[in-house]
């Protein structure tokens, strides 16, 4: 008997902490739901997930809840509960791990599946239906020769369906949407790639290698035409998530203006994440400071260390370099909203890091 076809499916829960806090609050069902922070509107901080409701008004993940409340004064604003949510994750990741595949979990609400069948939207279909089954849970689920197809294809796939994209029908569904619309080019790169003549998954994926590699570097440059190509890897592994970094971060209730209190601040978040580094159990190469200036302009910038350490002293160091660093492209004359510190690990296999 032959072997199987390889395929690669991407499982994505649906508006996944909005669908746990309704299945604990039924009552919440069919209102926007919005879960972010303490929950609270009137304080700074940012929207986690907004159930479908809330999508309709406008509201997306990453906006401040302020801004939220005034698109959708009646939407329900809950506290996020990351006890529960791992929780439920963990019992999604359980159930996908009883069917005949590979589980690569992403994240709480994500996961790839390794899957060799003839027709992987019925193993997809039949994923969906014992998720639902088993924890109350709806999921998308993206068909793809590779990770990167199988990833995009989700966003098709969404809300609770199945949505298949491979080599054969990558360009017709691909090439004339913009280059973020590939997993991996963000925002900032679309607008570098616009003033290159550049506006289209297609336009990229024909771009000229050597032109690339000048914008964004020998390694960045030809990856992100590979990107457009829907090409990468397929291999899907069940190893243990490793995380890459750790870091905390503060929103502050009012702007920061003094120097003097914003350093105090660096310094607290850099002892809890030497702490965090110190669970992990795992040397640091480089530390990165984030920072959002008021009304809400990110930036950031990272320094390595001269030698991998889990020293809280050497990472209290790095996080004042990198504040140094940053305020040498960012002078800290504007208010400050938020600070993030993030302390980055050495990889486990440097080849692949």
């Amino acid at each position: 008997m032959p072997d199987l076809p390889a395929w690669v499916l991407h499982v994505d829960l649906d508006e996944f902490l909005a669908a746990v806090e309704v299945a604990r609050r039924p009552e919440l069902a069919g209102r926007p739901v919005v879960v972010g922070g303490a929950g609270d509107p009137t304080l700074r901080a940012v929207v986690a997930t907004a159930s479908y409701e809330a999508r309709a008004y406008g509201i997306r993940s990453g906006m401040p809840l302020r801004t939220a409340a005034k698109l959708c004064p009646d939407a329900v604003f809950l506290p996020a509960d990351n006890p529960t949510y791992e929780a439920v994750s963990e019992e999604v990741m359980a159930v996908l791990r009883t069917f005949p595949v590979v589980v690569e979990v992403l994240g709480w609400d994500e996961a790839f599946l390794g899957v060799e069948a003839r027709v992987p939207e019925v193993v997809a279909r039949q994923v969906q239906v014992k998720v639902r089954e088993e924890t109350g849970l709806s999921c998308a689920v993206g068909v793809g020769d590779t990770r990167l197809r199988a990833k995009v294809a989700t966003g098709f796939a969404k809300p609770a369906g199945i949505y298949r994209l491979t080599r054969d029908n990558w360009v017709q569904v691909m090439g004339e949407r913009p280059p973020d619309a590939v997993w991996g080019v963000g925002d900032k790169t679309r607008r570098k790639l616009a003033e290159m003549g550049i506006h289209t998954v297609l336009d990229l994926a024909r771009a000229d290698r050597d032109d690339l590699a000048k914008r964004f570097g020998p390694t960045m440059g030809p990856w992100y035409r590979a990107l457009a190509l829907g090409g990468g890897d397929a291999t899907v592994s069940a190893a243990p998530y490793v995380p890459r970094s750790r870091s905390r971060e503060v929103t502050f209730q009012r702007d920061v203006t003094d120097r003097d209190e914003l350093d105090a601040h660096l310094v607290d978040l850099a002892r809890r994440v030497a702490d965090d580094v110190h669970e992990e159990g795992r040397p640091v190469a480089r530390m990165g400071v984030k920072v959002r200036f008021a009304p809400f302009f990110t930036h950031t910038r990272s320094v390595g260390l001269v030698d991998p350490t889990q020293d809280p002293a050497v990472i209290e160091q790095g996080a004042r370099d990198a504040l140094t660093r940053f305020a040498e492209d960012h002078p800290l004359t504007r208010p400050v909203r938020l600070l993030g510190v993030r302390a980055e690990f050495v990889p486990d296999d440097p080849a692949t890091g």
